[in-house]
């Protein structure tokens, strides 16, 4: 079983008597961590919000009906934690009155389950997000050289943990996590209303990335208001299915300050919505960029969250389509990364940047140092 980078955290933060939240989408690993980490364990409680019947037992408990329900447990697990009605009450009630216990909750929907939690557990608990695996922890499951072989690959299917199990199967897997998950789940949301808008908006964005997103564009492809688009942008992003990367802007007049980009956290699910795989050779450069920008800026999000990173993300560009794909910024130290397919490329940083931020450190990241990049 591939170990996940989360699994130390949180066994650091049970131990600081901390209720530990892992969030993120259906079929990233979530009840495979927490089975490998507290099954077998002694005193361990596992409840599933799939199920009615827990459902029904959990609904307007009170802490005496959870303590007879936990019994000599002293970790308490609770899966799907966003099926259950009133869960932010059902888990202040441990936090505050059960203190002995251990409490760990899983969700697959931040937009369902987030506000819930923070209002209830806030400065009680330790959020961690699990994202589709990550470039490290493939490399610390085999090696170095045999993912970078790998990366145009992953650059098709992605990492969702029963993509990377089942080669061969990579596509049937893939629809499967689109019907029972992308849609489905996505469309049980409080605020999305049609699936022909939902599908034809993820296209929209599949086919956008490494470029600006309009909201007022998309909405007249798509024949929906914009704010209707933004609205189902922010759902998918909560969803863990996308996310956004705003402008940059500091000095320069001319610097777009309120653009954002769009990304895909898998691209494998990125290229089931456009029902493309074929192989990078295949395709034009351009679009094969666009596919390397979303794979290293999806690789990097992850890394910078499992290493509870502090730095801000951007993408820097001008009026005069002046660009750099990435920007991190982190105790007032800029870096400025360049993404190449190509090692052979020339990259070099933009005047008007260096001009406006003369103490950014500036890098180009292609296939032959990815591992500076990714590790």
């Amino acid at each position: 079983m591939i170990r996940r980078r989360i699994e130390e955290p949180i066994l650091k933060a049970l131990s600081g008597k901390k209720a530990v939240t892992i969030m993120g989408a259906r079929q990233v690993g979530k009840s495979t961590l927490i089975e490998s980490l507290f099954s077998g364990g002694e005193n361990v409680l596992f409840l599933n919000g799939d199920e009615a019947d827990i459902r029904a037992l959990l609904k307007d408990a009170t802490s005496t009906r959870l303590r007879a329900i936990f019994g000599k447990a002293t970790t308490v697990v609770i899966d799907e934690a966003q099926k259950i009605e009133d869960i932010g009450n059902v888990l202040k009630l441990i936090a505050d009155q059960m203190k002995e216990i251990r409490l760990v909750a899983t969700g697959s929907s931040a937009f369902e389950l987030a506000t819930d939690i923070n209002e209830s557990l806030s400065g009680r608990k330790r959020e961690f997000k699990l994202f589709p695996l990550s470039f490290k922890e493939l490399v610390d499951d085999t090696n170095l050289l045999e993912q970078s072989r790998l990366i145009h690959h992953r650059l098709l299917y992605g990492t969702y943990p029963e993509v990377v199990t089942s080669p061969g199967e990579e596509r049937i897997v893939l629809k499967e996590l689109m019907d029972s998950y992308l849609y489905k789940d996505v469309l049980n949301i409080k605020g999305i209303a049609k699936q022909d808008k939902l599908e034809s908006l993820l296209r929209a964005l599949a086919f956008q990335i490494g470029s600006q997103v309009s909201y007022s564009e998309i909405a007249n492809l798509i024949r929906i208001d914009s704010k209707t688009v933004e609205k189902y942008i922010d759902i998918l992003e909560k969803c863990y299915i996308i996310f956004r990367l705003p402008s940059f802007a500091r000095n320069l007049r001319n610097e777009l300050k309120f653009d954002k980009k769009v990304y895909f956290w898998d691209m494998g699910i990125r290229n089931a919505i456009i029902g493309n795989f074929a192989p990078l050779e295949l395709r034009n450069q351009q679009e094969v960029g666009h596919m390397w920008e979303n794979w290293l800026m999806a690789e990097r999000m992850k890394k910078l969250e499992y290493d509870r990173s502090f730095a801000g993300k951007y993408f820097w560009r001008t009026t005069t389509k002046k660009e750099i794909d990435l920007i991190e910024e982190e105790d007032g130290e800029i870096t400025a990364y360049e993404f190449k397919w190509n090692p052979s490329d020339a990259a070099s940083c933009p005047k008007a940047f260096l001009a406006a931020y003369p103490q950014a450190k500036y890098k180009t990241v292609s296939p032959s140092n990815v591992d500076e990049f990714l590790l």
